[in-house]
């Protein structure tokens, strides 16, 4: 092979050379399918306006509105609505000379009735019969409260919204991310639905005050079943109308923005809801219009759809999805949803055992061109974007630029960390916890992608799964809080929680993440209104009075958080290469280690304290305890004098009283 054809990518990572020409050829067919693209639309950007042609969009030009539709395989199409009282046949659509189905609807005719926030539907003829379909582009979708039956619903504010976002800079929260993954609907402690408005005026200053950076808002787009966390969308350009009007989510978004905050999508293109009238399947009659026909294009885990990213629409239609949260809305990226899913055929259900997995046995190419333009889309709109694989079964060059041979995002998740700290707690007792695993699964990862680290997600807090607090304490979350009584069992919960998360923040990536209420121990589980509770909201909010009380456990625990981010923050920890290990012993269940000019020492024994426990440190001075776990502010038992200075010896080792189940946070002073 032609020098010149080996990429950085295969260059760099030994394990790889022998699949040099796989990562070529990945990135030419990428290159090749941007190259297409760019002829025939001029770039990118222009290829993502495909929302400024299908759906209602008003034409200035000829003075009124065109709605348009791309359904090949369809009969006929009619639009229908309020304006017309719901007349099925009234108002045809025609095929233009693209092939796209099309009304026109001029202002002076339509005015008083074609008008803001009146209700649409297309009725489609096809082989599947004559159904009412909500057009595939649309921007509003509304449930009726007594039919329970979803329409499109046109949006035409008479104010646009006015953003005061315009100073904001994001490039500190780029260099160190540190994600509060959210929900808006069940953000608040009220037995009910939380809008957009609650959630910027109550929940973004808590948010700020706790030190994160950046939030990651599930489930926006609109979604038929509630209770699906938003991962089975009908509609893709359609922000939910659970939580308000889209002008009040842009409120929230402009909020944090003014915050300093960062505020990026939990996007879905790995799937789509199946329902055949709320969304996009069949919808010109056949299988294969969006999504692949047959099995290929049913998800059995999830039972849902899957797109054929092959075909030219296909792209378009997403593709443009993604330009229109960022413009339209001022989204600075998206955490992507399954990308193992999406780029395999099988969907990552086999074992990695053997590098072909990566590039020649069942890769969706189709898939892994897609996410390729995704990301050169993303980060063409905006250099300050943000672009979150959820991805575990380390593809490499996942987090790589193009043209080292990779696929453009720019971190992926630290999956296998939550999934490691589940099976610790689930299966091993405290004695059988093993510091070398415990090194293993936290700092290996590839040197130059980056990774965001996380102890759990909404993942482990969903019915069928616990959350890591729960894990700990179980029941005696409910009896033991208090700090007016003393529990063995609630007092292991709140020193391991506690260790778990800084011991990931320090060592497990270049990004933290942590699911909203898990920072102070949030009891119990979440799960949705559904028939199996009654329909109960009971689970599926936040309780914040909880961390609100100074005499219960969870404002320790809150308080650790608080000051745990600080850290990390301000000694720029996420920014600095892999840590050092300096000390392990699986014993003693000690683990001592240096990152950006910290060292991190952790006690994870059942019983022992070590007094004198000696190492060596990198450099020779004087150090000082910045944060310690078993301060008595954060529910510790104040073992550690936090004001004593540890001088290196001259042999550069340092001794240190670590107590059992204990993490202390040192820096040299001088």
């Amino acid at each position: 092979m032609e020098n010149q054809k080996i990429l950085a990518l295969a260059k760099e990572e030994d394990w790889l050379k022998d699949y040099s020409e796989d990562i070529y050829e990945r990135y030419l067919r990428y290159k090749y399918t941007l190259q297409d693209i760019e002829q025939g639309y001029g770039s990118i950007l222009e290829f993502a306006r495909a929302h400024e042609y299908y759906g209602v969009n008003f034409d200035p030009l000829r003075n009124g509105w065109i709605y348009r539709e791309w359904a090949p395989k369809a009969y006929n199409l009619f639009l229908m609505g309020d304006f017309n009282g719901w007349n099925r046949y009234s108002h045809p659509m025609k095929k233009n000379h693209r092939g796209d189905w099309e009304i026109f609807l001029p202002f002076d005719e339509y005015k008083e009735r074609f008008t803001h926030g009146s209700k649409i539907k297309v009725n489609v003829e096809a082989k599947n019969g004559a159904l009412d379909r909500i057009p595939a582009y649309i921007r509003r979708v509304v449930q009726d409260e007594k039919t329970h039956d979803f329409a499109g619903q046109l949006w035409f504010p008479t104010k646009p919204f006015v953003w005061t976002d315009h100073a904001f800079d994001p490039s500190e929260n780029l260099m160190q991310p540190l994600i509060y993954e959210c929900h808006v609907g069940m953000a608040q402690e009220k037995a009910g639905v939380g809008t957009y408005i609650e959630f910027a005026e109550e929940i973004l200053p808590r948010i700020k005050k706790a030190g994160y950076n950046t939030i990651q808002i599930m489930a926006i787009m609109e979604h038929p079943y509630y209770g699906s966390f938003g991962y089975h969308v009908s509609n893709f350009f359609s922000p939910s109308s659970r939580f308000g009007t889209p002008e009040e989510l842009k409120f929230l978004i402009n909020k944090a923005h003014e915050m300093g905050i960062s505020v990026i999508m939990d996007l879905v293109h790995s799937h789509a809801v199946k329902n055949v009238l709320e969304g996009l399947n069949e919808f010109d009659g056949s299988e294969h219009q969006y999504f692949h026909p047959g099995g290929r294009g049913y998800h059995e885990g999830w039972d849902s759809k899957l797109f054929d990213y092959g075909k030219k629409e296909v792209r378009q239609f997403l593709l443009s999805n993604v330009r229109y949260w960022m413009e339209e809305f001022h989204f600075d990226g998206f955490r992507w949803d399954g990308v193992t899913s999406m780029l395999y055929l099988h969907h990552g259900h086999v074992s990695f055992d053997n590098p072909a997995k990566y590039f020649r046995d069942g890769v969706d190419w189709d898939a892994v061109i897609y996410l390729q333009l995704a990301n050169k889309l993303i980060h063409d709109f905006s250099r300050q974007a943000l672009s979150i694989a959820e991805e575990v079964s380390g593809m490499p060059g996942l987090c790589r630029r193009h043209e080292e041979g990779g696929l453009g995002f720019d971190f992926r998740l630290g999956m296998g960390i939550p999934d490691f700290w589940i099976k610790t707690l689930k299966h091993k007792p405290d004695e059988h916890w093993d510091m070398f695993e415990m090194w293993h699964e936290l700092s290996n990862r590839p040197k130059k992608e980056r990774t965001i680290a996380y102890a759990e997600s909404h993942d482990q807090a969903l019915v069928g799964d616990k959350s890591i607090a729960f894990w700990l304490m179980d029941k005696e979350m409910y009896t033991s809080m208090t700090k007016l009584q003393t529990s063995l069992v609630v007092d292991r919960g709140v020193a391991l929680h506690k260790m778990i998360r800084l011991i990931t923040i320090a060592l497990g990536g270049e990004g933290y993440m942590n699911f909203i209420g898990n920072e102070f121990g949030h009891p119990e589980w979440v799960d949705f209104p559904r028939e199996g509770n009654d329909w109960s909201y009971q689970y599926a909010r936040r309780q914040w009075s909880l961390v609100d009380t100074e005499h219960l456990r969870y404002h320790d625990l809150n308080e650790w958080d608080r000051d745990m981010v600080e850290t990390v923050k301000k000694h720029f920890v996420l920014v600095a290469p892999h840590a050092e290990q300096l000390f392990l012993d699986p014993d003693k269940k000690v683990l001592v280690f240096f990152r950006a000019n910290l060292i991190f020492a952790f006690n994870f024994h059942v019983s022992e304290s070590y007094f004198g426990l000696e190492f060596e440190v990198p450099e020779a001075g004087q150090y000082q305890i910045i944060l310690n776990s078993d301060n008595k502010q954060y529910g510790g038992f104040d073992r550690v004098c936090d004001q004593f200075d540890y001088p290196t010896d001259k042999k550069n080792k340092i001794k240190l009283y670590l107590p059992n189940r204990t993490a202390l946070v040192l820096k040299k002073i001088q």
